[in-house]
C-alpha cells in the first residue's frame, strides 16, 4: 500500500525496520525483565542506606544530654562541692559553743538523777525503819494482850505475900514462884515503888499527901504495882503522892 510507511515482511520474517526502531525506543524507555532484576537487587542497598541514616539522626538526637542529664550531671559530685556553702568562723564557735550546752546540759541531767536515786533511798531506807518499828510494836501488843490475863494473879501474889502467906517452903511459894517466871518470859516487867518521883506518865496518883519537907511530888505508898511489856505500858501504878505542904 503507498499510503504505509513499512514494508511488508520477507521470507525471512524480519520485522518492519520502522517498527523496530519503535520497538527500540519503548526498551530503552521500559525496563525489562533484567532491568527489574537489577533495580530489586540495588533496593535493598539503597534501603540499607535509609536505615543507617535514620540511624545515625537518633544516635545524633540520644547523643544531645536533655536538661534532667544536664542537671544531674550538674549535681554531680563536682557540682556538690561547688554548690556546698564555705564554713565561716562564726559557724566553728557557734559548734563549740552548742558542743558546751549540750555537755552541761547532759550533767545537769545526770546530777538530777542522782539527788533523785539518793532521795528515793532515803525515803525507802525511812520506810524500812519505819515498818520494823510498827512490826516489833505489834509483836510486843499482842504479847501484852496476852500478859494482861496474869496480872490479876500477879496481883493476888503481892498481896498474899504482904500478908505473909507465901512464907518460904510453902506449897503456895512455889506456885509464886512459876507463875512469875512465865510473865518475866513474856518479857512483862513491874514499876512503881514508894520514893521515886511521880511520873503521870507511869504512875496514876489515886491520893495526894501534903508532907511537910517534901519539895516536888514523890510517890508515897504503891497501892496497885503497874506492868509494861516492852514499850508497851500494860497498866500504870496506882500511888499515893506527897506533895509538898502549905
Amino acid at each position: 500500500m503507498a499510503g504505509k510507511d513499512f514494508e511488508e515482511p520477507d521470507d525471512t520474517g524480519g520485522e518492519v525496520q520502522p517498527e523496530a526502531e519503535g520497538a527500540e525506543a519503548q526498551g530503552a524507555s521500559a525496563p525489562g525483565p533484567q532491568d527489574s532484576d537489577d533495580a530489586a537487587s540495588q533496593a535493598p542497598d539503597e534501603t540499607g542506606e535509609g536505615e543507617d541514616t535514620a540511624a545515625d539522626s537518633r544516635e545524633g538526637e540520644d547523643g544531645v544530654p536533655d536538661d534532667a542529664d544536664a542537671a544531674n550531671t550538674a549535681d554531680g559530685p563536682g557540682g556538690a562541692e561547688q554548690g556546698e556553702p564555705e564554713l565561716t568562723v562564726d559557724d566553728i564557735l557557734n559548734v563549740g559553743q552548742n558542743d558546751e550546752a549540750a555537755e552541761q546540759e547532759k550533767s545537769d541531767y545526770e546530777t538530777q538523777l542522782l539527788q533523785d536515786l539518793k532521795r528515793l533511798q532515803a525515803e525507802y531506807a525511812n520506810y524500812r525503819r519505819r515498818t520494823e518499828e510498827q512490826r516489833h510494836f505489834e509483836i510486843a501488843r499482842a504479847k501484852g494482850e496476852a500478859a494482861k490475863g496474869l496480872l490479876p494473879v500477879l496481883d493476888d501474889l503481892d498481896r498474899a505475900d504482904k500478908h505473909g502467906d507465901l512464907g518460904e517452903g510453902t506449897p503456895f511459894a512455889a506456885i509464886a514462884e512459876k507463875v512469875r517466871a512465865v510473865a518475866e518470859r513474856l518479857g512483862v516487867v513491874a514499876f512503881g515503888a514508894a520514893g521515886e518521883a511521880f511520873d503521870p506518865q507511869q504512875h496514876e496518883a489515886i491520893f495526894q499527901q501534903p508532907t511537910p519537907g517534901t519539895t516536888e511530888a514523890t510517890v508515897l505508898e504503891v497501892v496497885e504495882v503497874g506492868y509494861r511489856l516492852g514499850d508497851v505500858e500494860l497498866r500504870p501504878a496506882k500511888v499515893v503522892v506527897a506533895v509538898p505542904a502549905e
